[in-house]
């Protein structure tokens, strides 16, 4: 047991990292930001296996060394409470008088009555009841055996949630994905931004769900010490479960997914995706459509980048920031004041030359590989060497030299979306109701023993002489309080008879 709660204790502190460094098959975006920033420790990370906390060996290890101490523990100890409950309650002390509680008192009835009526008071009261008339005239008594019960249900459910965790980490699969209003997603692994599957999972597993954003709903404070913080947000969705089947709406929201045949969409975050038109040098249009901005801080100041590999003479990529409610100032430069889009403004860098799509090696959609793209100069003077480009909706920008034009059609919202299936937590679920079930048995069941024993008076022996005494086997338990209703209902049975 010492073993078990080592490694349950190693467990909990083993699952810190993965509250602490962002994991892969929750942020990939952040765990890659964490890469750029801390080159050097990140390498560190990867070998340890900290991007990836609850796959990694070592996690892996210490719950299933936790699976075989339990089995260890519940096994033996299961064996012995077999025994335990076959076996009859301990006989009678011969010294009643020195346990903890004891009562001794004188009655009329003959000593064979006496024990008959113990036996019964002691029925009623749940114990289990041995009575030995012809040995030494004693009754012996126990209850609280679903005490051992539920410790050992309690271990076993612990071993059940082990068993559960682990089978939905073989069968299960976490994505994420990021649909802008208006766009609708197929369950292929074709479709999802980031894909975390089990060790077991297989593709055909995916079922055949699709859904359209196709409205999102998000409210701000506007005032108070919160201001800016978001009041309620939801998604309308309009889903089907099968292809064929009749799509039907439903509302999205935080804590509230949609359930379909054990997979659940979860809303967890949001954000704008501006609307841009871009041409080239050739006054052709290079690109048509929303760009992702991922929100930065809590006044949705958002960062993001546009390639667009398919412009002419030059490639041509942007990046920099949307700012819902543009603000300016000489000390911090251009901020967001408010997160919601009141006077959104692009705020871009853009470059030409070569995107280095064409080489093969993966890209971040979210970064820029600017090792053979060189910056516009500026026209102005006054903002530097590299051109910067501001535009509010509606707003057409030239870029210099005649490499083409921008324009900022308008703003969108995108929100992401975390479908996952995960088929152990019914199973989980189970273990931890059977868990609290256990704790409360061992908690508040008390293991206890009495004994009444009945023998002629040596001084009048037409009187019995009643001996009534009781041990518990836990402390805590009001013992006394116990033996006194005992010999109460004695009493009242004997002086009745």
């Amino acid at each position: 047991m010492r073993t078990a709660l080592v490694l349950l204790f190693l467990l909990a502190l083993a699952a810190v990292p993965g509250s602490v460094v962002p994991q892969r098959d929750i942020d990939q975006v952040a765990v890659a930001d964490w890469e750029r920033d801390h080159p050097t420790l990140a390498r560190v990370y990867d070998a340890l296996g900290l991007f990836s906390v609850y796959d990694s060996v070592w996690f892996s290890a210490i719950y299933i060394l936790l699976m075989v101490s339990l089995v260890g523990c519940v096994v033996p100890r299961l064996r012995i409470y077999w025994r335990g409950m076959r076996a009859r309650p301990p006989r009678a002390p011969r010294n009643l008088g020195r346990l903890p509680e004891s009562r001794r008192w004188v009655v009329d009835a003959p000593p064979d009555a006496v024990l008959q009526e113990a036996a019964g008071v002691l029925r009623k009261r749940r114990y289990r009841v041995d009575s030995d008339l012809a040995g030494d005239g004693a009754v012996a008594a126990e209850r609280g055996y679903l005490r051992e019960a539920g410790n050992l249900l309690f271990h076993a459910s612990v071993l059940l949630v082990l068993v559960a965790f682990a089978f939905g980490q073989l069968y299960g699969y976490k994505g994420g994905v990021i649909t802008v209003v208006g766009q609708g997603f197929s369950n292929a692994l074709s479709q999802y931004d980031d894909f975390s599957p089990g060790s077991l999972f297989a593709p055909d597993d995916l079922s055949p769900l699709s859904f359209t954003v196709e409205d999102f709903d998000v409210s701000f404070l506007t005032s108070g010490p919160n201001m800016g913080q978001p009041e309620d947000f939801s998604a309308k969705v309009r889903y089907a479960a099968e292809p064929g089947d009749e799509p039907q709406d439903y509302d999205l929201k935080v804590n509230h997914p949609l359930t379909l045949d054990g997979v659940n969409v979860f809303l967890v975050g949001h954000g704008y995706a501006p609307v841009v038109t871009v041409r080239d040098g050739n006054g052709d249009v290079a690109y048509e459509g929303p760009v992702t901005f991922l929100p930065q801080d809590a006044s949705f100041a958002s960062f993001g980048v546009l390639k667009v590999p398919d412009a002419a003479p030059d490639q041509l990529g942007f990046e920099g920031l949307f700012l819902p409610t543009y603000g300016f100032t000489m000390a911090r430069g251009p901020f967001s004041q408010f997160p919601d889009d009141l006077d959104p403004v692009l705020s871009l860098v853009p470059y030409r030359g070569d995107l280095g799509l064409d080489e093969g090696s993966p890209q971040s959609v979210y970064q820029l590989d600017k090792d053979d793209l060189r910056t516009f100069k500026s026209t102005d003077a006054s903002r530097g060497s590299a051109a910067r480009l501001k535009l509010s909706p509606g707003d057409t920008v030239e870029l210099p030299d005649g490499a083409g034009s921008i324009t900022f059609d308008r703003v969108d919202r995108w929100v992401k979306l975390q479908v996952s299936d995960t088929p152990g937590k019914g199973l989980a679920l189970l273990g931890v109701l059977l868990g609290i079930l256990g704790l409360m048995g061992s908690l508040f069941i008390r293991p206890r023993r009495a004994w009444v024993r009945a023998s002629a008076d040596p001084e009048d022996g037409r009187r019995t002489v009643v001996e009534l005494a009781g041990l518990d086997r836990s402390s805590g338990g009001d013992l006394a309080g116990e033996i006194d209703e005992l010999e109460r209902q004695l009493r009242s049975d004997q002086e009745d008879s």
